[in-house]
């Protein structure tokens, strides 16, 4: 049986990150065998992983782990154009990095990874944390609440994202299940 990659990209959002984190790892357990998860984080997702102490549990897990270092390093791009992933998922996605998506510019890891992937058909999912503009409640590391505003300029990328070809956007990393079974089947 053959065995499919699939490229997973964390940002510098603590918001859903833990639950994310705890989904990964359930499909990794469930696609064991079939489906080779490598993770990918920005610079921040790499520091918000240490701060909400995640990041060793998440190197344990997944062996096939990088940091970004630039824009093109690790070779994310190239690898996703050169069809070696079935799909890149960012999750969770910062405003930061859906801005620049939606923008085109392709300045992280992330983001010129999503742009190359697009521009080669390769299939782009996307878990915003900023989705619509409301307010939300998040958790810090050591467990406080914290409010936020989703502003409507966010919740504007998101939309412009939404719209590009070869990108789906999804509202919560449980949808991310969805995805799998669409791509792989179920167990």
């Amino acid at each position: 049986m053959k065995t499919h990659r699939v490229a997973w990209g964390i940002t510098g959002s603590g918001d859903k990150l833990s639950e994310t984190i705890n989904l990964m790892e359930e499909l990794k357990e469930m696609y064991e065998g079939r489906v080779d998860i490598r993770v990918y984080l920005s610079k921040a997702g790499e520091q918000v992983a240490k701060w909400y102490k995640l990041y060793e549990p998440l190197k344990r897990c997944f062996e096939k782990l990088w940091v970004e270092s630039g824009p093109n390093s690790p070779f994310l791009a190239g690898e996703l154009q050169l069809g070696k992933f079935e799909f890149l998922l960012i999750a969770p996605a910062t405003s930061n990095t859906v801005a620049k998506i939606a923008a085109g510019i392709c300045d992280t890891l992330l983001c010129n990874s999503a742009i190359m992937a697009l521009k080669a058909f390769v299939p782009v999912y996307v878990v915003p944390t900023d989705f619509r503009k409301k307010s939300i409640v998040t958790k810090l590391p050591e467990g406080n609440n914290l409010r936020l505003r989703i502003r409507k300029e966010d919740a504007r990328n998101t939309q412009v994202i939404a719209a590009m070809d070869g990108v789906t956007v999804l509202e919560r990393p449980e949808s991310i299940s969805d995805v799998f079974k669409k791509h792989f089947g179920s167990r």
